[in-house]
C-alpha cells in the first residue's frame, strides 16, 4: 500500500482532478467539484517541486478544506436577485391588507370571500354576507379578517 502512495505523482493528480471534475458533471452535487481543484492544485504544486506523498496528501487535504469558505463566500457573493414577484407560491400572503367582499356571512367565526375566481374560508367576527372585511393574517389556506 505504502508503495502505491510513493508513486503519486504530478500526472497522477491532475488526472484523479479531472475524474472527479467528469464525475461532477454526470452526478452533480457541487462538492466533487472541489475535490477535483484540489487535485489539480496538489498537481500543479507538484509541477514546481516534488514533495513527498505524505505532503502530497496533505496538501490535498487543506485545500479540500479550504474549497468549503471558498465556495461559500463565492456562493453568498452572488447573492440572487430580488425577485419581481415576492409572493410566488405565497399567494395567501399576498392577500393581507386588501380588502374584499364576503360572499358568505361570517357565522361562528367562520365565513367566505371570493377572491378573483377563488373563493377562500375566512374567519373573523360575526358579519353579514356583502360586508366589506380586510384581511389581517393569513395561516396556510385560513385568513383572519376584520371589519373594513
Amino acid at each position: 500500500m505504502a508503495e502505491m502512495f510513493e508513486s503519486l505523482g504530478t500526472w497522477n493528480w491532475l488526472i484523479f482532478g479531472v475524474i472527479l471534475m467528469a464525475l461532477e458533471l454526470l452526478a452533480p452535487g457541487i462538492f466533487l467539484f472541489w475535490f477535483g481543484l484540489a487535485a489539480l492544485l496538489v498537481g500543479f504544486v507538484s509541477f514546481a517541486f516534488t514533495p513527498s506523498w505524505q505532503i502530497q496528501i496533505l496538501m490535498f487535504a487543506l485545500f479540500a478544506a479550504a474549497a468549503v469558505p471558498v465556495w461559500r463566500r463565492l456562493a453568498g457573493s452572488a447573492a440572487r436577485p430580488a425577485s419581481d414577484n415576492p409572493y410566488l407560491n405565497r399567494r395567501a400572503a399576498a392577500l393581507v391588507g386588501r380588502v374584499f367582499t364576503l360572499e358568505k356571512p361570517i357565522v361562528d367565526g367562520s365565513g367566505t370571500v371570493r377572491v378573483d375566481d377563488t373563493v377562500w374560508r375566512v374567519a373573523g367576527p360575526d358579519t353579514p354576507a356583502g360586508s366589506r372585511v380586510r384581511i389581517v393574517q393569513a395561516d396556510g389556506a385560513n385568513l383572519t379578517v376584520t371589519g373594513a
